[in-house]
């Protein structure tokens, strides 16, 4: 009776003997329970552990179908565990920036001096806009071209319809909701925005044409497939994707100054980051952390512990 009596009580004590001599490995395992939890929601991730904490990055592609099989409560209760979220870049736009927009409106939607699009296109660029200005009864000719090749994805992709929520979305209400202190990557002033895409000669936005041309040329089943590797986490193939690759040639993301400096605040912000303690989850582009010479592979380079999905 006295030895199970002892065996009793050596079993009751390991446990309790863990705990207090191990807060750490509690602190771990919490912190795992979160990495689970957000990789259950079949968002593609990226995870960093550092010396006080853990890192976890949700590469995020914009309107994901409804029909994309993923779990977004997951990322939800993931998110009221986190210690601190950071969101993706926002504009601030004052009343005066919006006037500012009203009156120059012209100047955002056709192209300048009255001039036509052949003036600007090689003869292959314009044969190619005309005829799909053509197929689908719409004047392309006096349009800018960032104006033409959004309303091409939006109208014959129709790439923004039928959306279910995104992760940035998801992340942003949940923490809210659960009282995570929020931040954003950084916040952009409305007037420098405007400034930035009405300096823009109309030869920058050629690029975004022939990309938004590509995507359309490929087909509506173009958006599943850019969801559907998504969901799957072949990021090269969501990389590759005439869709993907027509957003992420396109403006802001296309511009020399704004679009440097969306890519290298995450990379800083994240830096800063790797000290704090606890759990940060960041909602990222996917298109920035995975493109060539982009987030992930600056952080890989600055010798961060990256685990995740292969991105190149």
């Amino acid at each position: 009776m006295q030895k199970i009596l002892g065996i009793l009580c050596l079993a009751a004590a390991i446990p309790a003997a863990a705990t207090a001599q191990d807060p750490a490995a509690a602190e771990n395992a919490s912190e795992n329970a979160i990495v689970v939890t957000a990789q259950r929601s079949g968002a593609p991730m990226w995870t960093i552990d550092t010396p006080t904490g853990t890192i976890i990055l949700v590469g995020e592609i914009r309107a994901i179908p409804k029909t994309t099989p993923w779990e977004p409560v997951r990322l939800e209760e993931a998110t009221k565990q986190a210690d601190r979220v950071i969101l993706g870049a926002k504009p601030k736009v004052s009343p005066g920036d919006v006037l500012r927009l009203i009156f120059s409106g012209s100047k955002f939607t056709k192209l300048p001096d009255k001039s036509q699009a052949s003036e600007y296109l090689t003869p292959d660029q314009w044969a190619r806009l005309e005829a799909l200005g053509t197929a689908h009864k719409e004047d392309y000719a006096r349009q800018s071209f960032l104006l033409t090749s959004f309303q091409m994805l939006r109208k014959e992709l129709r790439f923004n319809r039928d959306t279910a929520d995104e992760p940035s979305d998801v992340v942003r209400k949940a923490a809210d909701k659960a009282k995570v202190p929020t931040t954003r990557a950084a916040t952009l002033r409305g007037e420098d925005i405007i400034d930035n895409l009405a300096d823009a000669p109309p030869a920058a936005h050629i690029p975004c044409l022939n990309a938004a041309m590509d995507a359309v040329e490929a087909g509506p089943d173009t958006v599943e497939k850019r969801a559907a590797d998504w969901r799957r986490y072949d990021i090269p193939g969501v990389m590759a994707n005439p869709l993907e690759s027509a957003l992420g040639q396109c403006w802001p993301w296309a511009d020399d100054t704004l679009g440097s400096e969306l890519r290298t605040i995450w990379v800083e912000k994240i830096a800063d980051v790797a000290a704090a303690k606890g759990t940060t989850l960041a909602v990222v582009p996917l298109r920035v952390l995975a493109e060539s010479g982009g987030v992930l592979d600056q952080l890989d380079a600055r010798g961060f512990d990256i685990s995740g999905p292969e991105w190149k």
